[in-house]
């Protein structure tokens, strides 16, 4: 229980103290917003900080960081420090650059941002990635909470015929302008999200504090199966603690924005509050089970996979009411990251071969394809497609953070707060390629049993990862010296005339 609340204190005093060291870096001013500057009636509309906070905040707070948490409990207690840490100082900066820099540029997506600070070819890789993430995004975010309505409705209401519901909502609201629907049910649902929070979180502890593991009692690796912490839970936990994902969402509220001075709250503030999720469900992720040997058996399609577990620990934990307000919250916090995914494709494909979206033919053409590439993927199996989401989301993540540090390089502020964490990213994504088994350890496992790769996988990924890490870095700082040659070559020029 100690071990809870006092992540919960970090992760606010983080907010309160990194947060202003973040923003004092980024200095933000007075300078008009997209959202005035532009106002298409469309997508660019200038919006009450509340409501672009609740917008924020279930925009990034899908799946990721519920179910996400709960797979990184499986690893014990240990989850919380990278929730806690990883927020702090790699994800709500993260979200807060991403966010800023789009403001910064006319509430550009996130792929025109990191094509004008890391070049050209970055800027093609991005647009790719970026669509394939976030239709993969809206797959995971339709599938899981379908299967939770399906769980508390009557049987003929089975799980295709909610998937089928939340396709239409997605279209609808991918559709309409941002005001029109997302605009006005997202502070409703956002509430709902909260309550569900504080409610799981309030029960536990007032009712099982006995159960909740403490974190220096269990400071090892409870995972049943041996699986290493570093890469495996980092990747793992994914939204939880840093999402690519979210550099996908915050332009939406980047064009929404009424100032710049509003982006802490909106940007850094939203990801520490989904970490404060996300401590919430690996809290119960870790104390609702005997042991972590029984929340992965939980996992198994035929003991109700991730939906059950929530079911579970939603019962386990609150009464009728309070079961029921906690599924809305749960049920609510997926849908409504599914319809800005698909959204912020749209977007995405509209800056990129600039497509006006204040033309009603042009948006629908664009909307189908990407709800229909949607429905597609959601045939395959759910655990799959989580897989490959968590680890293109932050892989894109890292390729941010990179695009970020260039800004700050060339702007003259600190690159070492976000340098220091897109280099721990990089070395966490290049290790985890090398070792999952749905990457390259599909080769590794048919190589004969005897064989060296074979048995010394894992420390060759982990050496992969560092010597990637090593050479970002390094390139990195290749340009920033090529910068200050730059600059002593033109100073010199402009004495010498």
């Amino acid at each position: 229980m100690i071990s809870f609340i006092a992540s919960v204190i970090l992760l606010i005093v983080g907010y309160i103290f990194y947060g202003a060291i973040v923003e004092k870096n980024f200095a933000p001013d007075d300078r008009q917003t997209p959202a005035y500057a532009i106002n298409d009636g469309v997508d660019y509309i200038p919006m009450p900080l509340w409501k672009v906070y609740l917008i924020q905040l279930l925009n990034i707070a899908g799946t990721g960081p519920i179910f996400g948490a709960l797979a990184g409990a499986v690893f014990g207690p240990v989850v919380y420090l990278w929730i806690v840490f990883g927020c702090i100082f790699a994800g709500a900066v993260h979200d807060y650059m991403c966010g800023m820099l789009s403001v910064r540029n006319n509430g550009a997506s996130v792929s025109e941002i990191t094509g004008k600070y890391l070049g050209y070819w970055p800027l093609q890789i991005m647009r790719v990635f970026s669509v394939i993430l976030l239709v993969m995004c809206a797959v995971v975010f339709t599938i899981g909470p379908a299967g939770l309505l399906n769980k508390i409705t009557p049987e003929q209401y089975d799980i295709h015929f909610w998937y089928w519901v939340i396709l239409v909502y997605y279209f609808i609201a991918t559709f309409v302008p941002i005001d029109k629907v997302i605009g006005k049910i997202y502070p409703l649902f956002g509430f709902c999200l909260i309550a569900m929070a504080i409610g799981v979180s309030g029960s536990l502890l007032i009712y099982t504090p006995e159960k909740m593991p403490e974190i220096w009692n269990n400071m090892g690796n409870l995972h049943p199966k041996g699986l290493p912490i570093w890469p495996f839970m980092f990747i793992t936990v994914a939204c939880g603690a840093i999402s690519g994902f979210h550099s996908t969402q915050s332009p939406m509220m980047a064009r929404c924005i009424k100032s710049e001075k509003q982006g802490r709250i909106v940007f850094y503030g939203a990801m520490i509050s989904e970490g404060l999720i996300a401590l919430v469900w690996a809290a119960g992720g870790v104390s609702c089970y005997e042991n972590t040997t029984h929340l992965l058996e939980a996992f198994k399609p035929e003991n109700g996979a991730v939906a059950g577990i929530v079911y579970n620990i939603c019962e386990t934990t609150m009464g009728k009411v309070g079961f029921l307000l906690a599924m809305l919250g749960v049920i609510a916090c997926p849908v409504t990251s599914g319809d800005t995914a698909y959204r912020s494709a749209r977007l995405t494909i509209a800056d990129w071969f600039k497509i006006d979206q204040s033309n009603l033919k042009k948006r629908l053409y664009v909307t189908l394809p990407l709800l229909i590439a949607g429905y597609i993927i959601g045939q395959c199996d759910y655990n799959v497609v989580w897989r490959y989401f968590s680890w293109s989301n932050q892989t894109l993540a890292t390729i941010v953070l990179w695009a970020c540090s260039v800004y700050l390089l060339k702007e003259k502020k600190n690159w070492l707060i976000t340098v220091i964490p897109a280099t721990i990213m990089t070395a966490v994504v290049t290790a985890y390629f090398m070792a999952a088994p749905e990457c390259m350890g599909l080769i590794w496992a048919k190589l004969p049993e005897n064989s060296y790769m074979h048995n010394n996988y894992y420390g060759f990924a982990v050496f992969c990862g560092i010597v990637m890490a090593l050479t970002a870095d390094s390139l990195f700082h290749y340009h920033k010296h090529k910068l200050q040659t730059q600059e002593e070559i033109d100073k010199e020029d402009k004495e010498a005339k």
